[in-house]
């Protein structure tokens, strides 16, 4: 069962209409990669997404060395989804954090073919306890 805590929250049901950045941004400490250590990016769809066209949405996991985010760095991305896809209950996205990260890390979520008319997200951090 994976271990969470309220730090290491991107967003909590999230509604997204068109691009945006997390709502929250993580911090792994100065040792940046080191801290991220069997850290899972986890992406979860709380709220149907629904647009009145074909819309898409791409997940992002960004990092910078800047709290403000001034010299973002994408480190890895998903392919565009599908809104047919993005149901409630829907894991978008799971992988373990690179070793590239540095201390402060988002997610972005990038609308396709958009705005979207709803559509909620919760993205977190995740360890095995």
């Amino acid at each position: 069962m994976p271990y969470t805590d309220q730090d290491n929250m991107f967003s909590d049901d999230q509604a997204v209409t068109a691009s945006a950045a997390s709502t929250d941004v993580v911090d792994l400490g100065a040792a940046g990669a080191s801290n991220a250590r069997d850290l899972r990016l986890v992406v979860d769809v709380t709220t149907a997404v629904t647009a009145s066209g074909s819309a898409t949405v791409t997940f992002q996991l960004q990092t910078d060395s800047d709290s403000g985010f001034g010299s973002v760095q994408t480190l890895v991305e998903t392919a565009a989804i599908g809104k047919a896809t993005l149901v409630a209950g829907y894991r978008a996205w799971e992988i373990t954090l690179p070793k590239d990260v540095l201390r402060y890390v988002r997610v972005y979520y990038s609308v396709g073919s958009g705005p979207l008319t709803a559509g909620k997200f919760k993205a977190y951090l995740a360890q095995e306890a």
